[in-house]
């Protein structure tokens, strides 16, 4: 992958991105601007998690995933506290989201978690099917920490694979 941080990518992403979100708004309202972002976003996120799978060339695992964490880490974007991880789990708390701080200093704290948030889950779609995140709370939306649990479901139902499931955060199921 490119050698430029991810938050450097994202910061650069939002430069564009605040500018179709604006164009998007004046002209059709701001529920369809955040749709139209939210919707754009997730599939770069997918396609993301994808790219990252196929340079592994084999399923991702847990442990692949919490490998490449210090990309999302890099020059202190993320301050996390790992809680557990083994062989079909990783949980972590993000105390400090540098991403978070970005966007309210663009001006873009109200759409940050589409810009961000909201690609966490996507990212796993294109990554690992069987990987899903859970999480209840964001720094994005005022909590104290981000709460991430990522979870490896090889069970034979699991036909719709990969994304998030928010628990009272925003009412969003898996996606």
């Amino acid at each position: 992958m490119n050698q430029m941080s991810i938050l450097e990518r994202r910061r650069i992403e939002a430069l564009v991105l605040k500018n179709v979100y604006e164009v998007i708004r004046e002209r059709s309202g701001e529920e369809e601007a955040q749709a139209a972002i939210g919707e754009a976003v997730s599939r770069s996120a997918i396609e993301q998690g994808k790219s990252f799978a196929d340079e592994l060339g084999r399923t991702p695992t847990i442990q692949d995933f919490a490998d490449i964490q210090p990309l999302w880490t890099k020059e202190n974007a993320l301050e996390i506290d790992v809680i557990s991880q083994g062989e079909d789990h990783f949980d972590f708390n993000v105390t400090r989201c540098r991403y978070s701080e970005m966007y309210r200093e663009m001006g873009l704290g109200h759409i940050g978690h589409l810009l961000s948030c909201n690609r966490d889950g996507d990212f796993c779609i294109g990554y690992n099917p069987e990987m899903k995140l859970e999480r209840s709370q964001t720094i994005m939306k005022g909590a104290s920490h981000c709460d991430f649990r990522y979870r490896l479901d090889k069970t034979e139902d699991n036909t719709k694979g990969g994304g998030m499931k928010e628990v009272a955060l925003t009412g969003r199921t898996d996606r």
